[in-house]
């Protein structure tokens, strides 16, 4: 295998679980029940505003 062949396919690997490990941890903050009620406020802030 040559090397960039090596470099690409752990570029590939360990590109894909930190895109994957990223996406979970936003879901994660997201979701999570204890900032809903920043999320509700900072959605109200622009009709709020004049």
């Amino acid at each position: 295998m040559s090397t960039y062949q090596t470099l690409a396919s752990f570029a590939q690997t360990w590109g894909l679980i930190g895109f994957v490990t990223l996406f979970g941890t936003v879901l994660f903050y997201a979701l999570k029940p204890s900032n809903r009620e920043r999320f509700e406020q900072a959605s109200r802030v622009p009709l709020e505003r004049d």
